[in-house]
């Protein structure tokens, strides 16, 4: 109650006169009500190294600006990513770990085990899938009626990706969009729609439906998905006797084809809808759709925060950081940041150098698949623009409560054909 309180405290004050001590943008009511861009434009100016003493996960330091997050990133040997990269820390009943959780040598012998998934030859062929599926799933839209964008287009779209990657049965998609949420969507990160039994069940559930999964795969003919991959590398076929680092990687796996995909393209179509003249200038030029496509992702920094653990004490810009103390790098207030980027709170489809942002990241931990999101929202949206004029946006956005995830429950969308 007291934290709910805190909550709309902040909510209600405007963020250029609260004290800065009592600046907390930990807090996943903020994302639900898009109410962060004041607290960050105060922290950019005035304090951006950041201490916030008192939270629900605990002290942390807050990094806001778009080059100290890339000398955070890009310094993994002074700040780990071990033992978690959310705010809180994981409690002892989730044990699971995966290559985003690690530093070097371990991670890069996991990363690259999978990395083949997203390579150019597999995208090619990826392509086309993405497109036919793409096609079906708009042309079964119903036009002149109002619709959930988010569950028929966003978590469709993505799920089917999804299955496509893992080799997953395909009448059972869904469970992998149901398995995605409920690891991301906890008290861990301000979420409270899993309660933390819900959330072990489904994880469980994750965890049993994958293992058996491997155990096919690695005595069947190698194949060009995740499992088998894992499942057939030197480096990484004894992982299941690791079950937990298994899962982990598992799940690190589903949230990254799911969250980004999903919740950029329902944040495409809000953008748009929020700025008409990017529009206008959309059907007017769809060549414009890959340049789009990486400032959509800019625009909706679908991760909106990973955090680090300092190895040692350390001078972070002029802040004393200390061994062991949280550092979070906000991915969503760097890419508003005007010292880098030109006039960042327009929505720009033409924007120069559209592709300098920090939704991927930086250094050994950049997103792996960030080609394969590009290329599913490229595809996504030169399909729409064949079959549709507009996307329009005829309600409120409903958004996740995460201080990890920016992404959206529900958007009432009609279609209307050209």
């Amino acid at each position: 109650m007291l934290d709910t309180v805190k909550t709309l405290r902040m909510i209600e004050q405007d963020p250029s006169r609260i004290p800065l001590d009592q600046i907390d943008v930990s807090q996943g009511e903020l994302y639900e009500h898009d109410a962060q861009w004041g607290f960050f434009e105060r922290l950019r100016r005035d304090d951006p190294i950041h201490y916030c003493a008192d939270s629900e996960y605990g002290p942390f330091w807050s990094v806001t600006k778009f080059n100290d997050i890339a000398h955070v990133e890009k310094n993994h040997q002074l700040f780990s990513s071990e033992p978690t990269i959310t705010i809180a820390d994981l409690p002892e009943e989730i044990p699971f770990q995966s290559f985003i959780q690690m530093d070097p040598p371990k991670h890069d012998v996991q990363r690259a085990a999978v990395q083949p998934v997203v390579a150019p030859m597999n995208l090619a062929k990826l392509e086309s899938v993405i497109r036919e599926r793409a096609g079906r799933i708009l042309d079964d839209l119903p036009v002149g009626e109002t619709f959930d964008w988010v569950e028929h287009v966003s978590i469709n779209l993505t799920t089917q990706m999804l299955a496509t990657l893992f080799d997953f049965p395909f009448e059972e998609r869904r469970k992998l969009t149901y398995w995605s949420d409920a690891a991301t969507a906890s008290d861990l990160t301000g979420d409270d729609r899993f309660t933390p039994e819900e959330r072990n069940r489904a994880l469980a559930e994750c965890g049993e439906y994958f293992v058996r999964l491997w155990h096919e795969r690695v005595n069947g003919t190698p194949g060009n998905d995740l499992i088998s991959m894992l499942a057939h590398s030197e480096r990484t076929r004894n992982i299941i006797d690791s079950p937990m680092e298994y899962l982990g990687n598992i799940i690190l796996l589903i949230i990254g084809g799911n969250d980004t995909t999903r919740n950029s393209i329902t944040g495409g179509v809000l953008a748009l809808n929020q700025n008409p003249a990017e529009y206008d200038k959309l059907r007017r030029d769809t060549s414009l759709i890959p340049n789009m496509v990486s400032e959509i992702i800019r625009w909706q920094t679908p991760i909106l925060s990973m955090r680090r653990r300092a190895k040692e004490d350390t001078d972070l810009l002029g802040k004393h950081v200390r061994k062991g103390d949280k550092v979070v790098m906000w991915y969503v207030s760097g890419n508003r940041d005007d010292e880098v980027i030109d006039d960042p709170m327009s929505f720009k489809i033409d924007r120069e150098n559209a592709r300098h942002h920090l939704s991927f990241g930086f250094g050994i931990h950049r997103c792996m698949g960030n080609r394969l999101a590009e290329m599913q929202l490229r595809v996504s949206w030169e399909e729409i623009m064949k079959r549709f004029r507009m996307v329009e946006v005829v309600g409120e956005a409903v958004r996740a409560k995460s201080n990890i995830i920016r992404g959206y429950r529900s958007m009432p969308v009609q279609v209307h054909p050209w």
